[in-house]
């Protein structure tokens, strides 16, 4: 399988080939939902939390004697039935939300959406991705200058890169992260896939099964 290498000034150098067992494979819906579904799941913070009775401040003394008042029995004034009392069935930052999914299915997963990128025409190739200094203008332009239509783009580095990072960060369409950092969800927010060269094979050995 082969894709277009492009320079910063937008002119195609060549053509990369890319290996088919790993940019190749058939997208399957369930496989990346399921994907999706945990990422989404495991990174939820839970804020939510109702105390009950044994939370509630206060209550430790009997409001009334037991027999003799006339009124019903009461042990605890910060009994759920009583006004300021313990909340009953409330929301508990106890609350689980994670969801378990195999290593190997969610490796397929993103190489299904990797494989989607290519054969949409949604990965861009740069033989080398850099900027002298962190200027956003700077780096909008040579966005300009590839094919990504002004579309949104997922920019993936092989290697630690300030200047990139911080010229990219005020581009409401455009997010960097690292090889190691890659998922399912980013990959599918994104319309567009950049990324150097060189992070081609980092991104096969990391994701392989």
């Amino acid at each position: 399988m082969k894709v277009k290498v492009y320079n910063l000034a937008g002119e195609v150098l060549r053509d990369e080939e890319l290996d088919a067992k790993f940019f190749g494979i058939t997208p399957k819906p369930e496989v990346i939902q399921q994907a999706v579904e945990a990422q989404l799941a495991n990174a939820r913070t839970v804020l939510a939390h109702a105390k009950g009775r044994a939370e509630v401040r206060g209550g430790g003394k009997k409001p009334w004697k037991q027999k003799g008042t006339g009124r019903a029995r009461h042990g605890s004034s910060r009994s759920p039935i009583w006004v300021g009392g313990g909340v009953t069935f409330g929301p508990t930052k106890e609350r689980n939300f994670k969801l378990d999914i195999n290593k190997k299915a969610k490796k397929r997963a993103l190489q299904m959406v990797l494989s989607d990128k290519l054969n949409n025409e949604r990965l861009i190739l740069v033989d080398e991705l850099t900027v002298e200094e962190p200027k956003t203008k700077k780096f909008n332009a040579i966005l300009q200058k590839l094919p990504l239509k002004g579309k949104s783009a997922l920019v993936v580095l092989d290697k630690k890169n300030e200047n990139i990072v911080i010229s990219a960060r005020n581009l409401p369409k455009v997010l960097t992260e690292g090889v190691d950092s890659l998922n399912v969800v980013d990959l599918l927010k994104y319309e567009y896939l950049l990324m150097p060269v060189k992070a081609v094979s980092k991104i096969v050995k990391h994701y392989s099964i």
